[in-house]
């Protein structure tokens, strides 16, 4: 019998001693909710790098799977509101495009402004 394969019979038989039902589906999570761009960026960048720390290990654990697991969620979630940011600025920036486009001096400067504004909290 493989290690892994006693870990994960260790797993099964404490989660039955817990009294939780034995399922084929994985448990779901939350995640941490990211209401504004930074704290997307700031979940992103922590949970990476938690990723990163795990992925480097040799062999991972069936913990650790779990662990990789419960980290999807809010990675997911800060790449969610991530990409809504993103979205945003690409509309900005088209705005910009096109302000300069008719020499719109007021709306270049104004959305311009909204876009750098939004562009600098994801990368300063």
């Amino acid at each position: 019998m493989t290690r892994v394969s006693r870990s994960l019979i260790l797993i099964a038989g404490l989660t039955l001693a817990a009294g939780a039902p034995a399922s084929d589906e994985p448990e779901h999570y939350e995640g941490k909710e990211a209401e504004t761009l930074e704290q997307a960026v700031a979940h992103f960048s922590e949970y990476n790098g938690r990723l990163a720390a795990l992925l480097e290990q040799e062999e991972l654990s069936p913990q650790d799977l779990a662990t990789i697991h419960r980290l999807t969620y809010t990675l997911e979630n800060a790449l969610e509101r991530i990409d809504e940011g993103f979205s945003e600025m690409a509309e900005t920036l088209e705005a910009v495009h096109l302000a300069s486009e008719r020499a719109d001096a007021g709306a270049v400067s104004e959305n311009g402004a909204r876009y750098l504004d939004t562009a600098r909290k994801v990368i300063p």
